[in-house]
């Protein structure tokens, strides 16, 4: 008369056992997957198919030019204007001394510019719709000039790059150097075909670079991981739009070893 007993005390002990568990998975759940990373190289896309037909290292063993555009200490320092974006922990700083001491190393550049993009604009030419988006991105910050002056500045990892004869000056249209500038004669004059691009932002500036680079009949190839958006999260979409029609979008380790190539 013992066995049902016995048996019964280890259906409840097994049934306790089975309740422990269920218990301590419920206050202590898995772990999550690691998310995948998001932005700068991550999100550099396969060529599209009209790119693949060219030999990029011929086209990079052209006359060059490499164009910076915006990165100042507005984006890259946490006291900048813009320091909320954190760009100088996002990879786009160690990737464009990369790209620039590649392209110093290779004879066929002849022209180097490093672009400003003030955030302060009160002294630009300006329709209304200018002046009230312009007023959006500072209108809460009351800085003294010298602030203001310095918030544009070229950061100084790239300042250190500078040499005698690079073009340096401030973007003076929304979102193109092509417009006011002297860069379209320093092109012309210089008899550049290709023009490598690294900056921010990648969905403003840089397409609208590439794009209007595209017009003016250059070869705009675009440095994903040497460039970002305001939001990581952005980037896979701006270099696809890009890579797909207007340019195609490199890394910066690619563009190295496209001008070791020609070497």
């Amino acid at each position: 008369m013992e066995a049902p007993h016995t048996s019964r005390g280890h259906v409840l002990t097994a049934a306790t056992g089975l309740a422990l568990a269920s218990t301590a998975e419920l206050a202590s759940p898995r772990a999550a997957p690691a998310a995948e990373p998001v932005g700068g190289v991550h999100a550099i896309p396969e060529l599209a198919p009209q790119w693949k037909r060219l030999d990029l290292a011929e086209i990079l063993s052209r006359p060059a030019a490499y164009v910076s555009i915006s990165q100042v200490k507005s984006l890259y320092e946490p006291w900048g204007a813009q320091g909320a974006e954190r760009h100088r922990e996002r990879g786009s700083l160690e990737a464009t001394i990369r790209v620039v001491n590649a392209a110093r190393q290779a004879s066929n550049f002849r022209s180097f510019s490093w672009i400003g993009y003030e955030v302060f604009r009160e002294s630009y030419p300006q329709t209304i719709f200018d002046k009230v988006q312009y007023e959006s991105w500072t209108g809460s910050l009351d800085w003294p000039p010298e602030k203001k002056k310095a918030d544009n500045e070229l950061v100084d990892e790239l300042a250190a790059l500078v040499r005698p004869g690079d073009l340096r000056f401030n973007e003076l249209a929304l979102q193109s150097s092509f417009v006011g500038t002297q860069l379209p004669l320093e092109l012309s004059r210089k008899r550049v075909e290709a023009v490598v691009l690294t900056g921010i932002h990648l969905d403003w500036c840089i397409e609208g670079n590439a794009r209007s680079a595209r017009d003016y009949g250059y070869l705009p190839i675009v440095i994903g991981d040497a460039c970002a958006c305001q939001k990581p999260e952005d980037e896979a979409a701006a270099m696809r739009r890009i890579n797909n029609f207007f340019a195609p979008v490199i890394s910066a380790d690619t563009f190295v070893r496209l001008l070791r190539q020609n070497a």
